[in-house]
């Protein structure tokens, strides 16, 4: 265990999270995406796990320690559910307020059409997977900075 970081940020993720520059994607994905095999096509190129826990507790955990881009207008991004754009599922909600929280504000997440999901998804940094069994339980972060401290 390690004092002030979030017991399920395993060694593996806090490898990616700590290798990846401003603007990089990081990828949550659900358990019914096809990871592994969208995964070996990241930056990374292997899947990484936040296995037994929801997407909104991974977001949280992922966000104690990652900055979104405030350079762009959606740091984060959430699946659309096919045919039904526009409808927010109780599991994007839940991701909906970890961002609000990590961020301070409301941040609404910007959404995207499931295949250009994969698409941009094989593009990522990397994917994690966790344990969330809900349908679209898959979303986006973009990577930001860590101001200087003051002088």
């Amino acid at each position: 265990m390690l004092k002030s970081i979030d017991p399920i940020l395993n060694a593996d993720v806090l490898y990616a999270l700590r290798a990846m520059g401003h603007g990089d994607d990081l990828i949550i994905a659900d358990t019914n995406f096809p990871s592994d095999s969208v995964a070996r096509e990241t930056v990374l190129g292997e899947l990484l796990r936040i296995d037994c826990v929801t997407a909104g507790r991974a977001a949280k955990a992922i966000l104690s320690v990652m900055p979104l881009d405030g350079f762009v207008e959606h740091p984060a991004l959430r699946m659309e559910m096919v045919d039904k754009p526009n409808e927010i599922p109780p599991v994007q909600s839940e991701v909906q307020q970890e961002v609000d929280a990590a961020e301070g504000k409301p941040t609404p997440l910007g959404s995207i059409e499931r295949f250009a999901f994969y698409d941009l998804a094989r593009k990522a940094y990397c994917v994690i997977q966790t344990g969330e069994r809900r349908f679209y339980g898959c979303f986006v972060f973009k990577k930001g900075v860590i101001p200087p401290d003051a002088a």
